[in-house]
């Protein structure tokens, strides 16, 4: 190994991946070191719980082929492919009937460029005009209001640097946007009142409400500011076209490896970082769990900031204060419980609800038309008894559109539902709550989709939060969110103030985390950003192409 790098990044998850090309493009000289046998974080897929079946054991519904990285590393030429459904988001309620959105766009070409359908509109706005008028005419006022003004916003709010308070930042220039629909207000509603003031009908409060769950990690009575508002208010709307990556969340990783690979990347798998090693106020290098140092230009820490600051800089100078609010950042949100489940036949909610459209729905939910019961009990029984008594699950067939996932004769889908923090019950709690959570789910999904009994279901594979945080640390209390995605821990406050703006503590020490400004989710914008910071203190074009892509470095890496 060399003993010294222009750039040293500390995890080697979903953004090291991401911003190790862009490095490698200027024409530094990079190496990621991961402590886990793999690369990725939660962008990753492996072998599902019956032979030939490809499951995500965390990150299902990804959107890369928006990320500005897909098109400048050819992603499509390197293996990551998508399929569009025309279908988005739905869900099917407990008295039979359905909603159905269709997306508003669609992908029309391998760079990930997208192009408005009329059509997917109309279908949605009639769906919705079914149940309740005044519904469709505010989706109407929201995909006008989205497609001239909130998409840009929302997609520079993701992809630059927070700004300082008192500055507006993108999403906050849109409450003096005449014609934007979002009003100052928004910022301080609870996501039960968002959904109460954007719509009349329980459908889609409903949906709002639970959708609001998956997206955000908030609970009806939590507050998740522009940028969640924003984000879930375009998901369950369908403003942006679905998106199925062929081969399971791992393409993305796999695509992004190799473009950094192409540029000269090493990646270090299995080696623990025990130090960020500091001298006269800067980073000069790592401490490897051997006890052997690596030196480095920068080091960008692709961890979560409690980890970066409190552990690995754990013997150098940090103020008090800071010390003291990573310590109290809020992670009782966003606690999953995900499971793959293996059938013969796809989940028929076509049968269930008499519309033949119901279920080739890469997004749907099902549960009970009952936004009060939601908004009032959902995350009372979850927080005290660690399941809600009536599910409202999240699922996803992919292997409809993509047949890679399972052989001739199953499928998979991926599902979702809520549970408690990890520390709300023991090691023997959780394994009872996973057998809850198999007979619940067997016992409720039969009513939504009338196949999906005991002799449908092959196999399930289920990820609770012991699981997911033992393989993801930034994960605490097993939250997919690292970090509540609450208002106050948003934006320029995520995960504190002081820290929020992927520089840190040291001049040369940056962070591209989920747990920072742009907040979690695949695809976001930390590595991003966190690479525009490091062009503009090192003098370099972020956009230039230093060094370009040499297929014989593929052959010397997999030598190594």
């Amino acid at each position: 190994m060399t003993d010294h790098f222009d750039a040293v990044i500390v995890g080697g998850g979903h953004h090291a991946t991401i911003i190790a090309p862009y490095l490698a493009r200027a024409g530094l000289s990079v190496a990621v070191f991961e402590a886990r046998t793999h690369l990725g974080g939660g962008a990753q897929s492996m072998p599902g719980p019956t032979a030939g079946v490809t499951q995500n054991p965390c990150a299902h519904w990804t959107r890369f082929y928006g990320h500005p990285a897909y098109k400048d590393f050819g992603l499509g030429e390197l293996g990551l492919s998508y399929v569009f459904p025309e279908g988005n988001e739905a869900m099917v309620y407990d008295d039979g009937s359905v909603f159905i959105g269709y997306s508003a766009a669609r992908v029309v070409d391998n760079t990930g460029r997208a192009e408005a359908w009329d059509e997917g509109v109309a279908r949605t706005e009639a769906n919705i005009r079914a149940f309740s008028s005044r519904d469709a005419d505010t989706y109407l006022r929201v995909h006008e209001a989205y497609s001239a003004h909130i998409k840009s916003a929302f997609g520079r709010q993701r992809c630059t640097p927070p700004t300082p308070w008192g500055t507006p930042d993108p999403l906050e220039e849109l409450l003096d946007q005449p014609g934007s629909l979002i009003e100052p207000v928004h910022q301080f509603m609870t996501m039960r009142q968002l959904a109460y003031d954007m719509f009349e009908s329980d459908e889609l409060r409903t949906l709002f409400m639970r959708a609001g769950v998956t997206s955000t990690g908030c609970y009806p009575d939590d507050v998740p500011g522009l940028q969640g508002f924003i984000h879930n208010l375009a998901l369950v709307l369908s403003l942006e076209p679905a998106a199925i990556a062929i081969g399971g969340t791992g393409a993305i990783t796999s695509a992004l490896v190799k473009a950094g690979t192409l540029r000269g990347v090493q990646y270090f798998t299995g080696v623990r970082v025990d130090e960020i090693v500091q001298e006269n106020g800067k980073a000069t290098g790592i401490r490897l769990a051997d006890g052997s140092f690596v030196g480095a230009g920068i080091v960008v820490s692709d961890l979560g900031l409690p980890q970066t600051v409190l552990q690995l800089l754990r013997h150098g100078e940090v103020a008090e204060r800071i010390r003291h609010r990573l310590r109290n950042v809020v992670y009782d949100r966003g606690q999953l419980v995900w499971a793959n489940v293996v059938s013969y036949e796809a989940p028929d909610y076509a049968g269930t609800t008499g519309v033949a459209e119901a279920g080739v729905q890469p997004r749907l939910y099902w549960g009970p038309k009952d936004p009060d019961w939601f908004a009032t009990r959902y995350q009372a029984h979850i927080f005290s008894e660690g399941i809600s008594p009536r599910m409202l699950m999240l699922s996803s067939t992919d292997s409809q559109w993509d047949t890679t996932r399972a052989p001739q004769g199953q499928h998979i889908t991926g599902i979702e539902e809520f549970t408690a923090p990890i520390r709300f019950f023991d090691d023997q709690g959780w394994a009872a709550l996973e057998k809850e959570f198999d007979t619940r789910i067997r016992a409720q999904w039969p009513r939504y989709a009338k196949n999906m009994t005991a002799d449908n279901i092959a196999a399930i594979e289920w990820f609770l939060p012991p699981r997911v945080n033992s393989t993801h640390p930034d994960m605490v209390e097993g939250g997919y969110v690292e970090g509540a995605h609450l208002a106050s821990q948003l934006g320029r406050f995520r995960p504190i103030p002081e820290l929020a703006g992927y520089r840190t503590i040291l001049p040369n020490l940056y962070n591209c985390s989920s747990n920072v400004h742009s907040g979690s989710g695949i695809g976001r914008g930390s590595s991003l950003n966190a690479w525009h910071q490091i062009a503009a203190d090192l003098g370099l074009d972020p956009h230039a192409e230093i060094r370009k892509p040499d297929p014989a470095l593929v052959e010397v890496a997999a030598a190594r």
